[in-house]
C-alpha cells in the first residue's frame, strides 16, 4: 500500500470515483454554458473539456460494477429508466435543445443516462447466468445492435453501450478495458474530426485520464449509501442550474459543443 500523510492508501471507492466524475462533469458543462462556441485557441478551455472526459468512462465503469453487484436488477434498471426520462428534460434545457427529439438532427437529443440504461439492458442480454431464458448468439448480437441504435441519439451516442459491455467482459483486466474503450472512442473521434471539429474531436481521447482512477479502484462502494441517489439528483440538478445560467447569460441559444 502507498502511504499518504502517515496512513496507508486504500485506493478509491466507488463513491470517490463518482465524486471525481461529478467534479469533471460540472466543470465541463459550466465551460460550455459560460463560453458557448468555445475558441479552440483558448488552451485553458480545451484543458477543462479534456478533464471533463473523465466523467463518461467513470459512468460506464460504475454501471458495469453496479450491474455485477446489485441485489435487485429490476429496481436498478427501473431507477436508470426513470432518471433517463427526467434527465432528458434537464439535459435539453441545459443546452437549449428541443424537448421534442429529431426536429433538426439525430445527434445529442437526450442525456447519457438513457444510453446507460441501454447499456444495462445490453449487459443483461449478454449474461447467460442471470437470465432465466436462453438466447442464441445471433439473437444477442441483434438485440445489442438494437440497443446501440436506441442509444445513438444520446450524449456520447452508442459508445456507452459498447464500452460498458467491453468493461464488463474484461473485468480484472484494466489494460484491456482501457485499450478497448480507446479503440471504440477512436470511431467517435473520427466522426468528430471529419464532420464537426478536429480539436474537440481529439479531446475525446481524454477518456484515458480515467486510467489511474480505475487502477486504484478498491472494489468497494464506500460508506455513504446515499451517494447512489446523490449522483442522480446532482446530475439532474446541475443541468437545470446550467440551463438557468444559460438563459441569464445568453438568452435562449444552444450551447452544446458542435452546434
Amino acid at each position: 500500500m502507498d502511504v499518504i500523510a502517515g496512513k496507508e492508501f486504500q485506493g478509491f471507492s466507488g463513491n470517490q470515483l463518482k465524486l471525481a466524475a461529478i467534479t469533471a462533469m460540472l466543470a465541463d458543462h459550466l465551460v460550455s454554458t459560460i463560453y458557448p462556441g468555445y475558441d479552440n485557441k483558448a488552451w485553458w478551455l480545451i484543458g477543462i473539456h479534456l478533464i471533463g472526459r473523465i466523467a463518461a468512462p467513470v459512468m460506464w465503469f460504475m454501471i458495469a460494477e453496479g450491474y455485477q453487484h446489485t441485489r435487485n436488477l429490476k429496481k436498478y434498471m427501473l431507477r436508470l429508466f426513470v432518471f433517463a426520462v427526467i434527465s432528458h428534460f434537464a439535459y435539453n434545457f441545459c443546452f437549449g435543445i428541443s424537448f421534442i427529439p429529431f426536429l433538426k438532427t439525430v445527434l445529442n437529443q437526450t442525456s447519457v443516462i438513457w444510453a446507460l440504461f441501454c447499456a444495462t439492458v445490453a449487459l443483461y442480454v449478454c449474461d447467460d447466468e442471470r437470465r432465466n431464458f436462453v438466447l442464441k448468439k445471433w439473437q444477442k448480437t441483434l438485440l445489442v445492435l438494437v440497443l446501440c441504435l436506441l442509444a445513438f441519439p444520446c450524449d456520447w451516442s452508442c459508445f456507452p453501450v459498447l464500452c460498458t459491455l467491453h468493461i464488463y467482459k474484461n473485468r480484472e483486466n484494466l489494460r484491456k478495458q482501457i485499450l478497448g474503450m480507446t479503440a471504440y472512442i477512436s470511431m467517435y473521434v473520427i466522426v468528430w474530426c471529419f464532420c464537426i471539429d478536429v480539436v474537440y474531436g481529439l479531446v475525446q481521447f481524454g477518456i484515458i485520464l480515467v486510467w489511474p482512477l480505475m487502477h486504484f479502484y478498491n472494489g468497494t462502494r464506500g460508506r455513504a449509501k446515499w451517494m447512489k441517489w446523490f449522483f442522480y439528483l446532482f446530475y439532474v440538478g446541475h443541468l437545470v442550474l446550467c440551463g438557468i445560467l444559460r438563459l441569464q447569460l445568453h438568452g435562449d441559444i444552444r450551447t452544446i459543443v458542435g452546434e
